[in-house]
């Protein structure tokens, strides 16, 4: 069995003061998003052994602020930056995802950008969390996380249509749980 994580950059100031996309940071509400689903995923392991991160400033800030969240909770994963992650289609994210092979670990974890990871998580879903399937279906938002389960020993078996979607959380989802 092999989980990946796919979480999604949190929110972002509209314009980099240097006009690059990629110097985009987080703005307020993006920094308490990433901490907010880093606690979460602390809270409910199995934790990603390995993270690899889009070098956009937007996707690093994010992932500081959940692993800092995090580290309360668990271990901290090994994590590195990834440049192809940076503005990657369904099929770079997939070869990326396979790269994991070599390091083999149970649960991977991608921290990247719209359009391609939430088009990824689209073409991975071939089953599971229905509800979480259709919200899915809308839109991975700033920092929405989607969860898959492969029932597989390598990570070059991991394939579209392949996965199980075993949760789908964003901050929007995390703050209607805590006020029921």
């Amino acid at each position: 069995m092999r989980r990946l994580m796919l979480l999604r950059h949190a929110k972002t100031e509209s314009d980099a003061p240097s006009g690059r996309d990629q110097d985009r940071r987080l703005d307020e509400r993006g920094r308490q998003d990433a901490a907010d689903i880093g606690g979460w995923i602390g809270r409910h392991p199995p934790c990603p052994d390995v993270v690899m991160v889009s070098p956009a400033v937007r996707a690093q800030q994010t992932w500081n602020l959940a692993a800092d969240a995090m580290q309360h909770h668990a271990p901290q994963p090994q994590a590195e930056t990834v440049a192809d992650l940076y503005g990657a289609d369904p099929a770079q994210l997939l070869q990326i995802v396979r790269m994991a092979s070599a390091m083999d670990p149970a649960q991977l974890m991608l921290v990247g950008h719209n359009p391609g990871m939430h088009e990824l998580a689209l073409a991975l879903a071939g089953s599971g969390d229905s509800d979480g399937r259709q919200a899915l279906a809308d839109n991975l938002p700033t920092s929405g996380l989607a969860v898959f389960d492969f029932a597989i020993d390598d990570w070059n078996d991991v394939g579209f249509r392949r996965g199980k979607l075993v949760l789908f959380l964003s901050p929007k989802l995390l703050r209607q749980a805590s006020d029921e």
